[in-house]
């Protein structure tokens, strides 16, 4: 009611100047010219009332529309024929205004109908794409195309059914990453199992040590499927604090040198002094692991992993193929990938991880154009 008032109000004082300044009533035409103003008014407002008690309870939005334009067209016509009854119009023309004034009720009313069946019919369409939505099609779209609010309504929930499939696309990637990541480790550990169980292992302790790396694997699966997780829903909060990002280096190179070692590859380190930085220690380290362990299996034996240290941060380079030009700028997207040796990670999330954990510390990771896989972390 407060914004009904809001524009009743200015259109009635603007009605009472421009009749005034437009005209040279009497007293008596100035009553009764304000009388009918104010009649309309009152009926507006009675309008108003019963259409908000009304509408509500309402199962058609055709109905709803239908109500305000017979109402609209109500009070128009009430005016006019009070303004044609006590001014100026004889019986005669008065009867032949309310004929055409009932005339006009009937096309308001078809043209109400009209346009709420549209809407209406937009809307049911909405609505059945989202029972659609709800059973699990997540292929059902509206095919709404209209430039009003209805339409903007209809396109986003288009563009959130296509989020929603596109989610649902990279949950049935992950689950499917993960499965086979999962499987050749269990697999080799039953196996094994089996063998140290039946006698069959001639080296015991080499089958255990093997054990004992096929679940190393997998608790690296599940701590890049938690980090990713939480990087994900926006959990991830880096504790930061003032370190020399050179002993954070050489831990990573400690932690690494085996899997290098295993390979054939050399780890080396560049720097130019010390590079301090507000970082989180866990977060960042894991950044490097993840970006020197990627260096090592796509280097050729015989070959160097170099991290070289910047001013603001630090550079991984290996001597591998790199990555092809036209898949740079998707790098770092989860479960995207230019092959599948290419994939930073049990599950291919290694890069993407590195990437939400340099974001969340407000830096920047990038693939540098030159030979060789180089990425470079810059805070």
């Amino acid at each position: 009611m407060k914004r009904l008032l809001a524009i009743l109000v200015p259109v009635l004082v603007a009605g009472v100047l421009g009749t005034e300044l437009a005209m040279d009533l009497d007293s008596r035409a100035r009553t009764q010219t304000y009388t009918i103003y104010a009649v309309a008014a009152g009926l507006t407002v009675g309008a108003y009332w019963v259409a908000s008690r009304i509408t509500p309870r309402a199962k058609r939005l055709s109905s709803v529309i239908q109500l305000m334009g017979i109402a609209t067209v109500l009070v128009a016509a009430v005016a006019v024929v009070m303004a044609a009854g006590s001014m100026f119009f004889n019986t005669h023309d008065r009867d032949v205004l309310l004929i055409v004034l009932g005339m006009g009720v009937a096309l308001a009313v078809a043209l109400a109908w009209m346009i709420g069946s549209s809407v209406g019919e937009d809307l049911e369409r909405i609505g059945d794409t989202a029972r659609a939505v709800a059973d699990g099609d997540l292929r059902a779209r509206t095919g709404v195309v209209r430039r009003d609010e209805v339409g903007a309504v209809a396109t986003a929930f288009d563009e959130m059914v296509s989020r929603l499939e596109a989610s649902e696309s990279e949950r049935k990637i992950l689950i499917a990453a993960v499965g086979h990541d999962l499987r050749t480790p269990l697999a080799s550990l039953r196996a094994a199992i089996e063998a140290i169980e039946d006698g069959l292992a001639p080296d015991p302790t080499a089958y255990l040590s093997g054990m004992g790396k096929d679940v190393e694997h997998l608790g690296r699966l599940v701590e890049d499927l938690f980090a990713y997780a939480r990087i994900e829903s926006g959990r991830y909060e880096p504790t930061v604090e003032r370190l020399d990002l050179r002993e954070l280096v050489d831990e990573t190179v400690e932690v690494c040198s085996p899997i290098a070692a295993l390979r054939g590859v050399t780890l080396r380190v560049e720097e130019s002094g010390p590079v301090e930085a507000d970082v989180d220690a866990a977060g960042m380290g894991r950044v490097l692991r993840n970006l020197v362990e990627n260096g090592v299996r796509h280097s050729p034996q015989g070959s160097a992993v170099t991290v070289r240290m910047e001013p603001r941060g630090f550079v991984v380079i290996d001597q591998g193929d790199g990555f092809p030009p036209e898949f740079k700028e998707h790098a770092f997207e989860h479960f995207t990938r230019a092959d599948p040796a290419r994939s930073g990670g049990g599950a291919g999330l290694g890069l993407a991880i590195a990437r939400g954990i340099v974001e969340a510390h407000g830096g920047a990771i990038t693939i540098v154009d030159e030979p060789g896989g180089r990425v470079r972390v810059s805070l």
